[in-house]
C-alpha cells in the first residue's frame, strides 16, 4: 500500500511556483523528443538522454558533497521508480512520437491525473474520491476520446494504436505519482540521480546492440536536443517532481498534467510549426476541466459546496 499524502499544512507561493516550474520542464519533452528522433532512434535518445541528466546531477551532488546510498533497499526503490516513472512509459511514448504530432501527444500524456484517480477510486483508496472528483475523470476521459477521435475506432491503424500506448504510458505515470511518496525521505537531487543513472544504464545495452550509435549520423538540432532535454526535462524536471510530492502530495502534484498542456501545445506550435485542429482544441479544453475540477483542494472545496447550500437556504 503506498504511503498517503503529507497532512495538509499552509502552502505558500514558492510550492505552486515549485509546480509551474515542474509544468514547464515537462511540457518541454515532447516538442524536443520530435526533433531529436529525425535522426536519433528511441533506445539510443532514452538512455543518452537519462545517461546525461544522471552526469549531471552527480556533479552538482558531488559539489554539494552529498552522496548517492549505496543499500540495496535505497537503489531497488530508484530502480522500481524509474522503469514506471521514465524508462517504460518514455520508451512507449518515444515509439508513438514518430507517428504522432507533439500537440496531441502533450495533451494526452497530460491525462495523468485522471488515471490516478481512477486507480486510487478502485485500487489504493488512499485519498477520498468525491463526486467533484469523478465528474473531472469523466470530462477527462471524454476530452481523450475527443483527442483520439470516434470515428478513427472504426478503422484503427498505426495513429490509432500510437495514441493508445500514449495513454498506456500515461497510466505507468500515474502509478509513478501515486507510489512515489515512498520516496519522499531521500534528498529529491539523489532521487533524480539515481532513478536517471540506472534508468541510462539499463538501456545502453539495448541502445549498443540495436541501434550501433556509432553508425549514426545525427542532426545538430537532434544532439541540442538531446541534451537540453537531457539537462532540463529530466534533471531539473525529475528533482521538482520529487520535491512537488514531498511539499504538496499526490493530488496536487497532479495539477501540471494541466499545467503543461497549454505550455507543451504553444511550444509545439512554436517550435515545430503544428496546427491545432478543431478535435484537439475542444479536447484540450475538456481535459483541462476535468483535471482542474480533480485538482481543486477539499478544504476549498468544503467551503464552495457550504457557500452554495448557504444561498440555496435564503
Amino acid at each position: 500500500m503506498p504511503a498517503s499524502s503529507p497532512p495538509l499544512v499552509h502552502r505558500s507561493w514558492r510550492d505552486y511556483a515549485l509546480l509551474l516550474a515542474l509544468a514547464c520542464c515537462w511540457s518541454s519533452t515532447y516538442p524536443l523528443t520530435k526533433i531529436g528522433l529525425g535522426s536519433i532512434p528511441p533506445i539510443t535518445f532514452i538512455s543518452a538522454r537519462s545517461l546525461i541528466a544522471a552526469g549531471f546531477l552527480l556533479v552538482i551532488l558531488r559539489l554539494r558533497g552529498v552522496r548517492i546510498p549505496t543499500d540495496a533497499k535505497a537503489w531497488k526503490l530508484f530502480a522500481q521508480q524509474q522503469t514506471i516513472n521514465s524508462t517504460f512509459p518514455f520508451l512507449l511514448i518515444t515509439w508513438a512520437q514518430q507517428y504522432v504530432a507533439a500537440a496531441p501527444t502533450v495533451v494526452l500524456a497530460s491525462t495523468t491525473p485522471i488515471f490516478a484517480f481512477l486507480i486510487t477510486w478502485g485500487i489504493t483508496r488512499h485519498e477520498p474520491a468525491t463526486l467533484l472528483k469523478f465528474a473531472g475523470a469523466i470530462l477527462g476521459l471524454a476530452g481523450t476520446a475527443v483527442i483520439i477521435g470516434l470515428d478513427a475506432l472504426a478503422a484503427l491503424d498505426s495513429d490509432i494504436f500510437a495514441e493508445i500506448v500514449i495513454l498506456l504510458a500515461t497510466i505507468s505515470f500515474a502509478c509513478a505519482t501515486i507510489f512515489g511518496m515512498r520516496l519522499t525521505d531521500y534528498d529529491p537531487m539523489v532521487v533524480a540521480a539515481g532513478s536517471l543513472l540506472f534508468g541510462g544504464l539499463i538501456l545502453l545495452p539495448a541502445a549498443l546492440i540495436v541501434d550501433q550509435p556509432w553508425t549514426l549520423r545525427p542532426t545538430r538540432e537532434a544532439l541540442v536536443a538531446t541534451a537540453v532535454m537531457g539537462i532540463f526535462s529530466s534533471a531539473l524536471g525529475l528533482m521538482l517532481f520529487y520535491m512537488c510530492l514531498a511539499r504538496l502530495g499526490t493530488l496536487t502534484t497532479n495539477a501540471q498534467g494541466y499545467l503543461r498542456i497549454p505550455i507543451g501545445v504553444g511550444l509545439s506550435v512554436l517550435l515545430l510549426g503544428e496546427s491545432v485542429p478543431p478535435n484537439l482544441a475542444l479536447g484540450l479544453v475538456l481535459v483541462m476541466a476535468g483535471v482542474a475540477a480533480m485538482t481543486i483542494p477539499g478544504d476549498r472545496y468544503g467551503k464552495w459546496m457550504a457557500w452554495l447550500r448557504g444561498k440555496s437556504g435564503d
